[in-house]
């Protein structure tokens, strides 16, 4: 008897790298993706390149998605400790000798200007679980204290920045992980009070705290001004108030089925500021309406209800977290951009997943969802025995 081996083809040699991918999670994507495309041709169609641009960031975002798909999540875990480490220490460095834009040191030069607050989008959470699935079954209240700190320390640096968005982002992710790492109510209750507490406070006495001359020690100047248009967007309608304003308008205009598509005046006459990043969904809505808006909920929803799925059947703690993380961070990305465009919640840049222009964004959500997707396979291989090898016969 003899054993004849035939050459695999092209397709025998790809298959096992798509094999384990999770199919409702793609379709989602797809659908997002889809839409940020149609949305972008049309609120960026006279800028230049963007659209282009826009789909090169998608493919470039879909190739980290399946490189790191291909990681198990374990071998994902030793990247946790280094990748914290040299964030924070290029948040320190752009303290140091940052790049000043526009009022604000965000970058540093490292051989290319880089932002280091959006590594922390992703080391964050990663650092937390990876300290958590390290005291695994002997969790104590110091833990979770410890967690905080690591915690505090890049939120601190960024939001001295200052970058009010981008530190709330990476508070969210780092919070979601302490959260679903067992965090007692009774530690979460408190700060949740005193929170609701504080922005009633605020609804109450927004006229006396945001009148001329009164300034906030807690709050940079430009960040109580975004609170204060918030609360009253007509307190400056052609200067700090004109973004909130033009957004409501533009999603007021769009009615039940909206304008059509490359219709939309407040658009394309450019009364809506930063249409193609931070406002597209002011755009987005003005053409396809109250169904197209109810369309791209559904399907965050259907995002981030799959991204918990994943996590309650991930098969190690490190896996639970990270893919319980990484899902609410694509609950905040999208419920902060949505609430600053129609007005429920200050302005700060935050970009809507998929659909708002952004290279660097685009790439932490690919990573992301790359981590997600190597959560759900290792899930199913490890519910089943390996494959058998698929290129030998027996003759």
């Amino acid at each position: 008897m003899a054993v004849v081996f035939e050459k695999p083809t092209l397709a025998q040699r790809f298959m096992p790298l798509f094999r384990g991918f999770d199919i409702p999670l793609l379709i989602v994507i797809l659908l997002l993706t889809g839409t940020g495309l149609l949305a972008m041709y049309s609120s960026g169609f006279d800028h230049g390149t963007r659209f282009v641009d826009h789909g090169r960031n998608m493919l470039i975002a879909g190739a980290i998605l399946f490189m790191v798909a291909q990681v198990p999540p374990q071998k994902i875990m030793q990247f946790a400790v280094p990748l914290y480490l040299a964030g924070v220490a290029l948040l320190v460095a752009v303290e140091l000798v940052g790049i000043t834009k526009k009022g604000a040191t965000r970058w540093v030069n490292v051989g290319i200007v880089i932002q280091p607050s959006e590594i922390l989008k992703i080391a964050m959470p990663l650092m937390l679980a990876w300290w958590f699935q390290k005291r695994e079954g002997a969790l104590r209240p110091l833990d979770f204290a410890a967690a905080g700190v690591l915690l505090a320390i890049p939120v601190g640096l960024i939001m001295k920045q200052p970058d009010l968005g981008t530190s709330l982002l990476v508070l969210a992710a780092g919070l979601s992980v302490i959260y679903f790492a067992g965090l007692p109510w009774k530690l979460v209750l408190p700060p949740v009070i005193i929170g609701g507490l504080g922005i009633f406070t605020l609804v109450l006495l927004g006229d006396q705290l945001c009148a001329d001359g009164v300034r906030w020690s807690v709050l940079h100047e430009y960040q109580q001004q975004r609170v204060c248009t918030l609360l009253d967007p007509m307190r400056d309608p052609l200067g700090k108030g004109f973004h909130i304003i033009q957004g409501m308008i533009a999603i007021g205009s769009g009615g039940l089925w909206g304008k059509g598509f490359m219709a939309g005046t407040q658009t394309h006459l450019e009364f809506i500021p930063e249409r193609t990043t931070d406002f597209i969904f002011a755009a987005f809505s003005e053409e396809f309406g109250l169904a197209g808006n109810v369309f791209l909920l559904v399907c965050f929803l259907l995002l981030v209800w799959r991204g918990l799925a994943i996590a309650a059947g991930a098969t190690t703690l490190f896996g639970r977290l990270m893919a319980g993380a990484v899902s609410m961070i694509f609950f905040t990305y999208a419920f902060v951009n949505m609430g600053m465009v129609s007005g429920i919640l200050p302005v700060v840049g935050v970009p809507l997943p998929f659909i708002s222009y952004g290279g660097t964004a685009m790439v932490t959500l690919g990573l992301a969802l790359g981590i997600l997707m190597s959560v759900a396979r290792a899930r199913k291989q490890d519910a089943k025995d390996p494959l058998p090898a698929p290129y030998a016969t027996v003759a």
